[in-house]
């Protein structure tokens, strides 16, 4: 891309494979704990569960926020839940997964590194994934609401008022 030029996407796109990636973001400090699976079903968020269970201390609660994707409500899932209640499980409404700290790590994660990537393989994107998270991993850091809720608020009250009658 050169600078000034639009980004242009091309038809001859080729997807290699596809991966999943579980993370787990403390909205604290910003540190994740994720792991990369090649299925997304109940199996593999569990082993992610049990990874979670192992890495926060003991003696922490976990709050955990999700999307309602059916995987985070199956029976098995449930279960292993309820046998841990330390684990607080919180489901975003649907649409609103903007809330969910994690989300906004997922949409930099895409933004810096799969959006322009070429991955000829699904090998290839973990390992550049994992390179990434690496780097993440680093210098951590949290995202931080930058208005408060008054303004954003405020905000959205102004826009209402300029798109109330308006014809569309």
């Amino acid at each position: 891309m050169m600078p000034g030029a639009p980004e242009r996407a091309t038809r001859d796109y080729v997807r290699h494979g596809t991966t999943s990636l579980f993370a787990a973001f403390t909205i604290a400090d910003g540190t994740v704990i994720t792991e990369l699976h090649r299925r997304h079903r109940a199996a593999e968020f569990k082993k992610f569960l049990t990874s979670i269970d192992t890495a926060v201390p003991a003696e922490l609660d976990i709050h955990l926020v999700c999307d309602n994707y059916a995987t985070h409500k199956t029976p098995t899932v449930q279960r292993w839940l309820a046998r841990r209640p330390r684990f607080h499980v919180h489901f975003t409404p649907t649409g609103s997964s903007w809330l969910n700290q994690v989300e906004r790590w997922f949409a930099y994660l895409t933004a810096q590194l799969t959006r322009r990537g070429v991955h000829t393989s699904v090998a290839a994107l973990e390992k550049d994934v994992r390179e990434w998270i690496g780097h993440w991993s680093t210098a951590p850091r949290p995202f931080v609401w930058r208005k408060t809720a008054e303004e954003i608020l405020d905000s959205l009250a102004r826009y209402l008022q300029r798109i109330s009658g308006a014809e569309h």
